[in-house]
């Protein structure tokens, strides 16, 4: 294991990244904040800190020993690259810890929206009884046969795919590269292409990064370009998603109905139009949550300690 002459600094509001190193034999000692406020006081001795949204680029000014950052999250947006890069930092992220969770989470949404149990939920609620032949409205739909575009093929992109072919779907793919993509038969599209992939779409699920490309990568234009009887996803980055947009879509039935799981600001403030749009099911960043999460941040963690010993190539390095 890497020498530290410090513990590893932990900072998180909720994962317990402490007590899961605490498990580990032999693994480096851990001290954990859950407040940035808590963290500055630690930050001039910290060499490897372990953290996520909590992250502030003015902490780089206050830890002259910062050797490595593991991200405790995918995205890596919030921290100033070039500057980590200037200062000698590594930075490393979180990709595939909860890939199939994300997944799994995805596919409820979409069996969420395929069979209008948002509506369901509501009818509970008020007492309502609503069944076979009393609702007007267009017919609950299957999922097989059904055409999916999935937008960011990366690790969970290609979970949400192999598991959209398993119900017998047809699925099209777009990653930010022209490399082929990973998962067989599934149809790729290219990337400065997505208007042929939205037209042809029943349900788009967008789990691409957040980039100068993909921001409102979903607005008013691309959004006239989908079906009206389809269904759009997010379980990416809120700022993928131009919300206002996507409401007048949804009031306007120009859109059949979205599930979001990220948003433009978190928590969603209580006056967002978002909560009010019927045909909306909104959950709160929860599409990463899984039990396993802090295990499979600690074992690239572990992993990233011994490489940076003997300076060998660091797992999901980004710096």
């Amino acid at each position: 294991m890497v020498s530290l002459s410090t513990p590893i600094t932990a900072a998180h509001v909720y994962y317990d990244i402490a007590a899961e190193l605490a498990r580990r034999p032999d693994a480096p000692a851990c001290r954990q904040v859950k407040t940035a406020a808590d963290l500055e006081a630690l930050l001039p001795e910290t060499e490897v800190l372990v953290i996520s949204m909590l992250w502030q680029n003015r902490f780089l000014a206050m830890a002259p020993r910062l050797r490595y950052i593991q991200s405790i999250s995918s995205g890596v947006d919030q921290f100033d690259l070039d500057a980590l890069k200037a200062c000698g930092v590594r930075l490393c992220n979180a990709r595939g810890v909860n890939s199939r969770a994300v997944a799994e989470h995805a596919l409820a949404l979409l069996f969420s929206l395929s069979r209008r149990l948002y509506e369901a939920r509501d009818n509970q609620a008020r007492h309502r009884w609503s069944t076979t032949g009393t609702d007007p409205r267009p017919r609950l739909t299957e999922l097989a046969d059904k055409v999916v575009y999935v937008i960011g093929m990366g690790t969970i992109g290609d979970e949400i795919a192999r598991l959209c072919q398993a119900l017998g779907m047809t699925v099209l793919g777009t990653r930010h590269s022209p490399r082929p993509l990973d998962v067989p038969g599934v149809t790729q599209i290219a990337a400065d292409d997505i208007a042929t992939g939205l037209a042809a779409a029943d349900h788009v699920i967008l789990t691409c990064p957040l980039t100068e490309q993909t921001r409102h990568l979903i607005n008013a234009r691309t959004l006239a370009l989908m079906k009206r009887s389809a269904t759009l996803i997010n379980v990416a980055r809120g700022p993928v998603v131009e919300e206002n947009a996507l409401i007048a879509a949804l009031e306007s039935g120009a859109l059949a109905a979205a599930a979001l799981d990220t948003f433009d600001t978190e928590p969603l403030p209580a006056q967002s139009p978002l909560w009010s749009v019927p045909n909306l099911v909104l959950t709160g960043h929860i599409a990463g949550e899984t039990e396993y999460y802090e295990r499979n941040v600690v074992n690239i963690l572990l992993k990233n300690l011994e490489a940076l010993q003997s300076d060998a190539p660091m797992t999901n390095r980004i710096v």
